[in-house]
């Protein structure tokens, strides 16, 4: 019985700890075409099966050195409920977010259609998401 309540405890405090070591952002979703992207310009096998990917807004591009970088992200709230039960989907960055100067870059996410619908119920929401680098 103790090694059975080991066991759980543990399992909820690595949860909480995943939790709180998660950052916050958001994220809207963005659709073809893809290519060029800043990471691998034309290179179709650049994209993940799935098409399970993100582009990054500037914070997290680092010039550059995001390419390749791997995120679980999860929707946590958004108008009208639009997350899918708490799914987490891992994302693979592809691109940065293209910011002009006169529109600014509000997401810190914007995700392929596909990984998109994999968390939100609603393809044009903006959501509010925590993701961490995995």
């Amino acid at each position: 019985m103790k090694l059975y309540t080991f066991v759980i405890i543990s399992t909820l405090l690595l949860i909480q700890l995943s939790l709180i070591l998660a950052d916050v952002g958001t994220a809207s979703s963005y659709g073809p075409p893809y290519i060029p992207t800043a990471c691998d310009g034309n290179r179709r096998e650049q994209f993940p099966p799935g098409n399970i990917f993100v582009a990054v807004n500037e914070g997290l591009w680092d010039n550059g050195a995001a390419c390749g970088r791997r995120y679980r992200v999860r929707c946590v709230s958004g108008i009208n409920k639009p997350c899918k039960g708490g799914t987490s989907i891992d994302v693979k960055v592809v691109d940065s977010i293209a910011c002009t100067k006169s529109s600014s870059c509000p997401h810190t996410f914007h995700m392929s259609t596909e990984a998109f619908s994999a968390i939100s119920r609603f393809p044009h929401a903006n959501i509010n998401i925590e993701y961490i680098q995995i």
